[in-house]
């Protein structure tokens, strides 16, 4: 699976209203025990990420993520942008996931993931 199919599907599974077609999604991508992590959750394992997904939609139906960068990678860890998507056409400000990928860079075994924009420094 090419590495941009394998984050739009990571990225279609958290948009997937349909419980078990979310599930499929997650599971062709998502590597036994991996983590995901944001500001809000830590989650341990394909379960208790789908647990959380479920909970983000319930509160936001009809919202989805949709990658609004090239995915960019190195080493086995990627890296792209994304939006939260109202049905609306409103959207969250965007964040950005760090993927973390298996030896064969086709299953996703850590996502650490960030809202909101980079904050520039002063520094020069």
């Amino acid at each position: 699976m090419p590495l941009t199919l394998l984050i739009d599907s990571y990225c279609a599974a958290w948009s997937d209203e349909n419980a078990q077609q979310r599930r499929a999604l997650l599971s062709s991508v998502w590597s036994d025990g991996a983590t995901y992590t944001d500001p809000t959750v830590h989650a341990t394992g394909a379960e208790e990420l789908l647990a959380h997904i479920a909970g983000v939609l319930a509160k936001h139906p009809g919202a989805r993520i949709l990658r609004t960068s090239d995915v960019d990678v190195h080493h086995g860890i990627a890296r792209f942008a994304w939006k939260f998507v109202m049905p609306d056409g409103s959207s969250f400000p965007e964040g950005l996931d760090i993927a973390f990928l298996d030896s064969s860079q086709k299953r996703i075994t850590r996502i650490v993931g960030f809202f909101g924009p980079l904050i520039r420094s002063s520094v020069s």
